[in-house]
Protein backbone atom coordinates (compact mmCIF):
# COMPACT_ATOMS: atom_id res chain seq x y z
CA UNK A 1 0.00 0.00 0.00
CA UNK A 2 1.26 3.32 -0.50
CA UNK A 3 -0.48 7.18 -0.20
CA UNK A 4 -0.44 9.84 -2.40
CA UNK A 5 -1.34 13.41 -1.54
CA UNK A 6 -4.08 15.72 -2.72
CA UNK A 7 -4.94 18.94 -1.90
CA UNK A 8 -3.32 18.40 1.83
CA UNK A 9 -5.14 14.84 2.38
CA UNK A 10 -3.15 11.91 2.26
CA UNK A 11 -5.10 9.39 0.37
CA UNK A 12 -4.34 5.27 0.75
CA UNK A 13 -3.65 3.49 -2.61
CA UNK A 14 -3.68 0.03 -3.16
CA UNK A 15 -2.85 -2.03 -6.49
CA UNK A 16 -4.74 -4.99 -7.53
CA UNK A 17 -3.67 -7.03 -10.53
CA UNK A 18 -0.95 -4.65 -11.67
CA UNK A 19 -4.11 -1.60 -11.08
CA UNK A 20 -4.62 1.32 -8.93
CA UNK A 21 -7.47 1.46 -6.57
CA UNK A 22 -7.91 4.50 -4.61
CA UNK A 23 -9.57 4.40 -1.18
CA UNK A 24 -12.74 6.63 -1.54
CA UNK A 25 -12.63 6.42 2.12
CA UNK A 26 -10.02 8.25 2.83
CA UNK A 27 -11.67 11.03 -0.13
CA UNK A 28 -14.52 10.84 1.81
CA UNK A 29 -12.98 11.81 5.22
CA UNK A 30 -11.21 14.82 3.49
CA UNK A 31 -14.58 15.87 2.64
CA UNK A 32 -15.88 15.28 5.78
CA UNK A 33 -15.22 13.50 9.20
CA UNK A 34 -14.84 10.09 9.57
CA UNK A 35 -17.86 9.15 10.54
CA UNK A 36 -20.05 10.59 7.32
CA UNK A 37 -17.61 8.80 4.74
CA UNK A 38 -19.31 5.66 4.44
CA UNK A 39 -22.73 8.28 3.98
CA UNK A 40 -21.13 10.18 1.46
CA UNK A 41 -19.81 7.03 -0.73
CA UNK A 42 -23.44 5.20 -0.41
CA UNK A 43 -25.18 8.73 -1.73
CA UNK A 44 -22.71 9.00 -4.05
CA UNK A 45 -23.44 5.40 -5.39
CA UNK A 46 -27.49 6.34 -5.14
CA UNK A 47 -27.21 9.10 -7.89
CA UNK A 48 -28.00 7.90 -11.28
CA UNK A 49 -25.00 9.92 -12.81
CA UNK A 50 -22.76 7.99 -10.18
CA UNK A 51 -24.17 4.39 -11.07
CA UNK A 52 -24.73 5.08 -15.22
CA UNK A 53 -20.77 5.91 -14.86
CA UNK A 54 -20.33 2.73 -12.60
CA UNK A 55 -22.39 0.53 -15.26
CA UNK A 56 -20.38 1.63 -18.31
CA UNK A 57 -16.99 1.36 -17.08
CA UNK A 58 -17.83 -1.88 -15.96
CA UNK A 59 -18.74 -3.14 -19.02
CA UNK A 60 -15.89 -1.83 -21.31
CA UNK A 61 -13.66 -3.59 -18.65
CA UNK A 62 -15.38 -6.42 -16.93
CA UNK A 63 -16.29 -9.11 -18.74
CA UNK A 64 -18.44 -10.85 -16.02
CA UNK A 65 -20.49 -7.72 -15.13
CA UNK A 66 -24.34 -8.61 -14.53
CA UNK A 67 -25.65 -6.52 -16.84
CA UNK A 68 -29.41 -7.17 -16.01
CA UNK A 69 -28.77 -6.58 -12.46
CA UNK A 70 -27.52 -3.27 -13.57
CA UNK A 71 -30.60 -2.40 -15.09
CA UNK A 72 -32.88 -3.05 -12.04
CA UNK A 73 -31.02 -0.80 -9.99
CA UNK A 74 -30.47 1.81 -13.21
CA UNK A 75 -34.16 2.37 -13.54
CA UNK A 76 -34.33 3.16 -9.66
CA UNK A 77 -31.57 5.27 -9.09
CA UNK A 78 -32.05 8.60 -8.08
CA UNK A 79 -35.73 8.08 -6.30
CA UNK A 80 -36.19 9.04 -2.90
CA UNK A 81 -36.36 5.33 -1.35
CA UNK A 82 -33.19 4.14 -3.43
CA UNK A 83 -30.95 2.35 -1.41
CA UNK A 84 -27.15 0.91 -2.46
CA UNK A 85 -24.34 0.10 -0.41
CA UNK A 86 -21.03 -0.96 -2.06
CA UNK A 87 -20.85 -4.47 -0.97
CA UNK A 88 -24.54 -4.92 -2.56
CA UNK A 89 -23.70 -3.40 -5.51
CA UNK A 90 -20.32 -5.66 -5.85
CA UNK A 91 -22.83 -8.52 -4.83
CA UNK A 92 -25.68 -8.60 -7.42
CA UNK A 93 -23.34 -7.08 -10.27
CA UNK A 94 -20.11 -8.78 -9.98
CA UNK A 95 -18.79 -5.66 -9.92
CA UNK A 96 -14.95 -5.04 -9.94
CA UNK A 97 -13.97 -1.66 -10.34
CA UNK A 98 -14.90 -0.48 -6.44
CA UNK A 99 -13.78 -3.01 -3.63
CA UNK A 100 -14.54 -3.42 0.19
CA UNK A 101 -11.32 -4.24 1.99
CA UNK A 102 -11.90 -5.53 5.54
CA UNK A 103 -9.14 -5.45 8.06
CA UNK A 104 -6.06 -3.43 7.70
CA UNK A 105 -6.32 -0.55 5.43
CA UNK A 106 -9.78 -1.32 5.49
CA UNK A 107 -12.67 0.78 3.44
CA UNK A 108 -13.71 1.08 0.19
CA UNK A 109 -11.79 1.54 -2.77
CA UNK A 110 -12.07 2.36 -6.55
CA UNK A 111 -10.51 1.55 -9.79
CA UNK A 112 -7.87 4.83 -10.69
CA UNK A 113 -10.21 5.54 -13.50
CA UNK A 114 -13.61 6.20 -11.03
CA UNK A 115 -11.75 7.27 -8.24
CA UNK A 116 -11.06 10.50 -9.86
CA UNK A 117 -14.52 10.79 -11.39
CA UNK A 118 -15.59 10.67 -7.51
CA UNK A 119 -12.73 12.67 -6.59
CA UNK A 120 -14.05 15.62 -8.51
CA UNK A 121 -17.03 15.47 -7.53
CA UNK A 122 -16.91 15.44 -3.97
CA UNK A 123 -14.81 18.46 -4.34
CA UNK A 124 -17.47 20.27 -6.06
CA UNK A 125 -20.78 19.28 -3.42
CA UNK A 126 -21.30 21.51 -1.13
Amino acid sequence: MSKIRVNENEISVINLNGEDYISLTDMANAKDSASRAADIIKNWLRNRFSLEFLGTWEQINNQDFKVVEFDHFKSQAGLPSFVLSVSEWIEKTNAVGIIVKKGKYGGTYAHKDIAFLIWKTLMHCS
